[in-house]
């Protein structure tokens, strides 16, 4: 054998390393997942935070509505889910949603104008991409443009006092670009986090944009998941679970929760606004 190859086994799972710092890294990578599995996937009462959102979904979309997700990218899980509600039109600023198969129609757009008449959509959908937002109020605004009147906006987006989006917010986003996917164990060559903003991101922002706008809030939750971003190291999961527990536990820390989940409607009958 190759001195410089490593094989070992853990249970029924062998695995062969090219480089001895690839061993430790494989093993940091098996003893995050044995903890996620024992203090969360494992436990009956978790639901991770996807199928969570799709439940906030559920109770403001009906079956058979006209959707729209915004920033749709590629296949991923939330536009699978959508296409079982009706069918769902895709815009995102990369040509990736052209590959998104779930898709029943897929737009390019400028990030800011949607490529669509007025009030056409029953509802729209954003999963992680109001934090990306350079002009909140103008996004907000072409929501309630092509939403038919009565149409719900549902989304989820970091929280802006949450400890990871304080650190993040903090970093040039050269060093962001260099720690994010490592941290969130993305192969190298994934695709690289877009420029984030956080200019709407907490409740009290996102009521003041919908105010000016003319939406009104009918659900918006603060929410924190399993530490994904401890998935790097065990050190980094411990204190992170501490944190899960703590602010879920603790009702007035509710607002340092992880995540935003959101659901705001186009009243019936309003001015413009």
């Amino acid at each position: 054998m190759d001195p410089t190859v490593a094989v070992f086994s853990r249970g029924t799972r062998e695995i062969s390393l090219s480089h001895p710092a690839k061993i430790s890294c494989q093993r940091n990578d098996m003893k995050t997942d044995y903890l996620f599995a024992k203090y969360y996937y494992s436990r009956s009462e978790f639901v991770d935070g996807t199928t969570e959102f799709h439940k906030l979904i559920a109770a403001h979309v009906k079956a058979g509505n006209c959707l729209l997700e915004i920033g749709a990218g590629p296949q991923n899980e939330t536009t699978n889910y959508l296409a079982t509600l009706g069918p769902v039109v895709g815009a995102d600023i990369s040509r990736e949603v052209h590959d998104n198969v779930a898709l029943s129609e897929a737009h390019t757009f400028d990030g800011i104008r949607l490529p669509f008449p007025d009030e056409i959509f029953d509802a729209c959908v954003s999963n992680w991409v109001i934090e990306h937002l350079d002009n909140p109020s103008a996004h907000f605004r072409e929501i309630r443009r092509v939403l038919k009147p009565g149409g719900v906006y549902c989304f989820r987006t970091p929280n802006r006092w949450h400890y990871f989006v304080l650190g993040s917010s903090l970093l040039p986003h050269s060093v962001h670009l260099r720690i994010a996917n490592r941290l969130r164990r993305i192969p190298k060559g994934g695709r690289d986090p877009y420029p984030t903003f956080y200019r709407a991101n907490t409740v009290a922002c996102i009521r003041r944009f919908c105010s000016l706008v003319g939406l009104v809030p009918v659900e918006l939750l603060a929410i924190e998941k399993e530490p994904s971003y401890g998935r790097w190291h065990p050190v980094l999961f411990y204190p992170m679970m501490v944190y899960e527990r703590l602010v879920n536990l603790c009702g007035p820390l509710r607002m340092f929760r992880g995540s935003l989940y959101g659901a705001v409607q186009k009243p019936t009958t309003t001015n413009a606004a």
